[in-house]
């Protein structure tokens, strides 16, 4: 099932990366979110839950960034490697643009 949704995708093994970096920016949308309410709320109830929900947030963030350096999605420490990622994943999407 997994190699037929890669398929259709038309990104074969790219589509889990997609995923992960998709995911990645969301969780840290979210917390800046997070940051911005917390910085704005006048209760201590709703800052409390703000706060945990930010921590969460940022164990998320911890745990799809660790997931894409294993992976070798995420070159976090390499700003060379991670531009040779970025370039292969730009002209993968070009060859598909093309290849309609």
């Amino acid at each position: 099932m997994t190699n037929m949704i890669q398929n259709l995708a038309g990104m074969g093994n790219m589509t889990e990366q997609v995923i992960a970096t998709d995911f990645l920016l969301a969780s840290k949308n979210a917390i800046k979110g997070y940051a911005a309410a917390l910085a704005e709320t006048a209760t201590p109830e709703v800052r409390d839950t703000l706060r945990r929900q930010l921590d969460v947030a940022i164990g998320t963030h911890e745990r799809i960034t660790n997931y894409m350096m294993n992976k070798g999605y995420y070159h976090a420490y390499n700003p060379q490697e991670q531009i040779k990622v970025d370039m292969k994943a730009a002209d993968t999407v070009v060859n598909m643009q093309q290849g309609q």
